[in-house]
């Protein structure tokens, strides 16, 4: 193995998958939470972190934006997962047998087309990887998990029905962390650059902030707001741009930024994934 990669959820989840996709030849270590992910990389207990940080169905992934600023971590690379959802049952059930499909309360309603024309009733579970584990653990051919082919392979489960999602382009983008930052220029591709700010508080303040990268001709393709401090005063940004901070309008970009903005922080500058742009919202 060429490293350890951390990421939430059992083994089997779609955040396994994405590390399966993103990086074959290291070891996948399963975590409790996403807090989990980034202690184990900031300890220096696994050499990178998997996060998944939203879903072109079902939005962005709750608190994981607010957790990048402050976990002391580096953006370092991307990955698009197609999300697929599978029917897995025990061995020997039929489509038919099944009145109970378990998945996390995101999956479910990303199925319930195929789930209200099949008559089954879904059931949250923590984890989607998870509810693989128990259905395989319970042995009853009534209920199901809805989980990835990979579940179905380390749980011994059979696919009883594939890719019973409601839309043909679900897709999840994840984030790879690493305690080092990697500002190099890598791939034959476009580079990202994921950075946070804070405007002062001064009219108009958001609107001159970004007007250096309308100026400059440089695309953002993220740009999302959340409090800090407990307060609604209080407001930082996180924003996606293609380009390279070395890059001469990038640069000239981010000096008019820094202007009228109290903070700026690069959390990471990394090659854009081949299938950006293509499946995701």
């Amino acid at each position: 193995m060429a490293g350890r990669i951390a990421f939430q959820g059992e083994l089997g989840a779609y955040s396994h998958q994405a590390c399966q996709q993103s990086r074959p030849d290291f070891e996948a270590v399963p975590s409790t939470t996403f807090e989990e992910v980034v202690d184990k990389v900031g300890r220096g207990e696994v050499d990178l972190g998997m996060l998944a940080v939203e879903n072109s169905t079902y939005g962005r992934v709750a608190d994981v934006h607010s957790l990048l600023p402050r976990a002391g971590l580096h953006i370092v690379d991307e990955a698009f997962v197609r999300v697929h959802v599978n029917l897995l049952g025990v061995k020997g059930a039929k489509l038919e047998d099944v009145r109970e499909a378990h998945g996390h309360v995101v999956i479910l309603p990303q199925c319930a087309l195929f789930l209200k024309k099949h008559g089954i009733k879904g059931k949250v579970s923590s984890d989607n990887a998870r509810a693989a584990r128990e259905v395989a653990e319970a042995g009853d051919k009534a209920k199901a998990a809805l989980a990835s082919e990979l579940a179905a392979e380390i749980y011994g489960l059979e696919v009883l029905a594939r890719h019973i999602e409601d839309h043909a382009n679900n897709t999840t983008r994840f984030l790879v962390m690493s305690r080092e930052a990697d500002l190099t220029r890598r791939g034959a591709g476009k580079m990202i650059t994921t950075f946070t700010f804070r405007v002062r508080n001064i009219p108009a303040a958001l609107y001159k902030a970004l007007g250096g990268f309308a100026t400059n001709g440089i695309n953002m393709t993220k740009l999302e707001s959340y409090m800090v401090g407990g307060t609604f005063t209080a407001t930082e940004f996180y924003a996606d741009i293609e380009g390279h901070p070395e890059d001469s309008n990038v640069a000239l970009a981010l000096e008019e930024l820094a202007y009228f903005t109290s903070e700026v922080r690069i959390l990471g500058v990394y090659p854009a994934d081949r299938e950006r742009g293509q499946d995701q919202a």
